[in-house]
């Protein structure tokens, strides 16, 4: 599957988000970056949004049809002013892709006040107000698409994770409220639920630290980045036009052994 992925025509693809303009948070590593670079690939002009600094580095590699901006997910007004660049520099919003977050693990015993508030307010809520006024902006324009990154751990549970998985489990209750109020404007809101993604932080760090927990799947190994930016892609694209309100798990079957 590697190789089949890295040698795929990717002429085959380029061109079905032409006219489209998306925000993707997160944009400076893993999962966000691998998404933003996939949407300018199939011509899709990318507000690439981090709150690190690497989206500048995100933007330097896809070149003019991307700007990059600082935003900190659990500032509201932020994410305001975020939705509110895209209109300016492109004039529209059609894709507000909701990759920032944050991860921890524990016991319960151990998880503090403080550190469920930080979980919560930038996994659950830094997506909840970036789906909101991103809905603001889709309205001008007839529709869009609200993609959300939750996790295995919104839908299956596991030791010590809690916090983590409550603020993911939330985001695909919200997804699916989206959809429901939305729909009425051609607002499509959808979720993925990614298993052990390799991503330069967290994913590379708990391959490493647990072996198995990347082979455990029926795929045998873990997933890469650009293959949940390919998932957010179809989903933004006309491709994906009908798909609403669901929570897909891309984790290479590793669910249905939990399950």
């Amino acid at each position: 599957m590697h190789r089949r992925l890295c040698g795929t025509n990717w002429e085959d693809y380029m061109g079905t988000l032409d006219g489209k303009v998306a925000i993707v948070t997160g944009a400076g590593s893993g999962m966000g970056k691998a998404t933003a670079k996939i949407l300018a690939r199939e011509g899709a002009k990318v507000v690439a949004a981090d709150i690190s600094g690497l989206q500048e580095q995100t933007v330097a590699e896809i070149g003019a049809n991307a700007i990059a901006a600082r935003c900190d997910i659990s500032d509201e007004a932020q994410l305001s002013a975020l939705v509110d660049l895209a209109v300016e520099k492109f004039g529209r919003l059609d894709a507000m892709l909701n990759v920032a977050g944050i991860g921890a693990g524990g016991p319960i015993e151990s998880m503090s006040a403080q550190d469920l508030d930080r979980m919560l307010n930038v996994n659950l809520k830094g997506m909840f107000f970036g789906a909101k006024h991103a809905v603001r902006a889709m309205k001008n324009n007839g529709g869009g698409a609200i993609i959300n990154w939750s996790s295995l751990a919104g839908l299956i549970p596991s030791p010590n994770s809690a916090a983590y998985a409550i603020s993911k489990a939330g985001v695909v209750m919200m997804t699916k409220s989206f959809a429901v109020e939305c729909g009425k404007y051609n607002i499509r809101s959808n979720a993925i639920c990614p298993g052990l993604i390799l991503t330069e932080g967290m994913g590379q760090a708990a391959a490493k630290a647990q072996p198995d927990r990347a082979t455990v799947n029926p795929l045998g190994r873990p997933g890469l980045p650009e293959e949940a930016g390919e998932l957010a892609a179809f989903l933004v694209s006309d491709r994906g036009s009908y798909i609403n309100g669901v929570a897909i798990p891309i984790d290479g079957g590793w669910g249905c052994l939990l399950a």
